[in-house]
């Protein structure tokens, strides 16, 4: 379905004059083909969704941003300061700030939206503060139930964009789908789920983050995000003219991009990874023995090596490896040991048989790996399903759909899968492993007491960062001793773009190219 808020022309005939005003305004717009990972979103409402585009980076602002090295800097807020105690947050907010539809951004504003999180998917980003008091027009307090060391992370993170509250209300279910409101350097202007989106200009915008050069206006008129599942069929969008740029290249397309006289590509450090969960309310997989078994079948190196030509890193743990979090005992971490996954099998009384396969009871030992219907999670899988049966296990294959497959892991009826996430902070141990979302995004069905114990001192029982770290640390990694998944693989964050078309800043100081790297492209004429 296409939601539109085009303005007819309402015209018969067109002048030359208005052809060549139309080739001057072609020359300023762009095509993006969105990254896999992100196809599907089906709607642009931060507050609800569980999955969010490059394009919501544009549409919003956030109060605070973040840089290279992972620091936090101004935006919507100029300035701020953290009580003592952690117990109250004090935000001064930039003014001559206005909505997509007309509304002030104001302290107002921040303590309506704020309160708009309560009752939703992802209040937990905002659930330490207490209450917003409005102390003058652009002067905000947040107070808080409990200090909150990961607060300004949650700040810059695009599910805290700061919507208008008003037309939420207004619109119910239909906001971020047929219509939608933000501050941001582009406004919608028409959302087809599934296939494409397409932003243009908003040219009274002079408040951009200090990370970018250019505060606004941007230098594109219009910017239409595509969505293409197929990474093959991107590529020769991308190599033919059809599309501008590529904001995920999977490593085995690098090379064919490097080919291309016209076409560039630029990694930056990575926020994905790769990893294959594992249902432990499935059995065979409800006996600890087997996930470890399934676990360590998977050889990590060789993947690097066949899969992604070497780009990359493999995975060890859940977390990228820039967090600190991340370093967990090197006994929790999961690697690549056929030894011992056949031991347990054996132990657990899965014997092999013939062809390859092991038994017990008269039954194999075959089970379902689900996957998506793009070519690097296909062949991905298909590489998995071969160091599976390495040591006995016989994985078949279910693909489906990239917009359809997070509905499928609703119904808990997965065994085994490969998928990947990209974020940047440990609280995504909580969002994949926490016991009260089962199905999606929990999609392994991790429900464990002791897991919700560290779950919670992780989420809420820290006094400053330091502790935080630690108690994450030690969540993560009871979270990898269950072996709810498999860690697989981390890539660079690449993306393939057109040099004849445009032209990115030298210096991008985000991690990642989403809002402040757009401010800053220009598209040549």
């Amino acid at each position: 379905m296409t939601y539109s808020f085009r303005k007819t022309l309402l015209c018969a005939t067109v002048s030359l004059a208005a052809l060549l005003a139309g080739q001057s305004a072609t020359a300023q717009e762009a095509v993006f083909v969105l990254n896999t990972s992100e196809v599907g979103a089906p709607t642009y409402n931060p507050i609800k969704a569980n999955n969010l585009n490059k394009a919501t980076t544009l549409i919003f602002d956030r109060l605070v941003s973040q840089a290279a090295d992972l620091s936090f800097h101004p935006w919507l807020a100029e300035s701020w300061e953290e009580a003592p105690d952690g117990m109250s947050w004090t935000f001064k907010l930039k003014q001559g700030v206005t909505f997509h539809n007309g509304e002030p951004f104001n302290a107002q504003t921040v303590a309506d939206w704020l309160d708009l999180f309560k009752a939703s998917e992802n209040a937990y980003m905002s659930e330490a503060v207490s209450k917003v008091e409005v102390i003058d027009d652009h002067t905000v307090k947040f107070v808080m139930s409990r200090p909150e060391p990961n607060l300004l992370y949650n700040l810059s993170s695009s599910y805290m964009s700061v919507i208008e509250p008003k037309s939420f209300k207004e619109l119910g279910d239909n906001y971020g789908v047929t219509e939608v409101y933000g501050t941001g350097p582009f406004k919608l202007d028409s959302f087809t789920v599934g296939q494409e989106t397409v932003l243009v200009r908003n040219d009274d915008y002079t408040w951009g983050a200090p990370l970018a050069r250019n505060q606004g206006p941007a230098k594109i008129a219009k910017i239409t995000f595509r969505e293409i599942a197929e990474d093959s069929t991107a590529f020769l969008e991308l190599k033919t003219g059809g599309v501008d740029m590529l904001l995920g290249v999977p490593a085995d397309l690098m090379a064919e991009v490097k080919k291309e006289a016209n076409l560039a590509v630029l990694t930056m450090p990575g926020q994905d990874v790769y990893y294959m969960p594992i249902n432990v309310t499935k059995a065979p997989f409800d006996d600890i023995k087997v996930r470890e078994a399934a676990a360590k079948a998977i050889n990590q190196e060789e993947i690097l090596a066949s899969v992604f030509g070497g780009v990359g890193a493999v995975a060890n743990t859940f977390l990228i490896s820039a967090l600190p979090e991340g370093n967990v005992a090197d006994s929790a971490k999961i690697k690549y040991d056929p030894a011992r996954a056949a031991a347990l099998l054996d132990e657990a009384g899965w014997k092999m048989g013939d062809g390859g396969v092991r038994m017990k009871d008269g039954q194999p030992l075959k089970v379902s790996l689900w996957t998506q219907g793009d070519s690097i999670f296909r062949r991905l899988t298909e590489v998995v399903q071969a160091q599976l049966k390495a040591v006995g296990i016989e994985a078949e294959i279910t693909t489906f759909d990239s917009s359809m497959i997070r509905d499928q892991y609703k119904t808990g009826e997965q065994q085994l899968a490969v998928r990947s996430y990209n974020w940047d902070n440990a609280d995504i141990v909580d969002w994949f492993f926490g016991g009260d979302r089962l199905g999606y995004p929990n999609v392994s069905m991790f429900n464990d007491p002791k897991a919700e114990e560290l779950r919670k001192a992780a989420m809420t029982g820290a006094k400053n960062m330091e502790e935080r770290v630690a108690n994450f640390t030690a969540y993560h990694e009871y979270v990898l001793t269950q072996f709810p998944m498999a860690p697989i693989y981390q890539p660079v964050d690449a993306v393939a773009y057109n040099t004849e078309r445009l032209v990115l800043p030298e210096k991008i100081n985000a991690p990642g190219l989403a809002s402040v790297a757009i401010m800053d492209m220009e598209v040549k004429d």
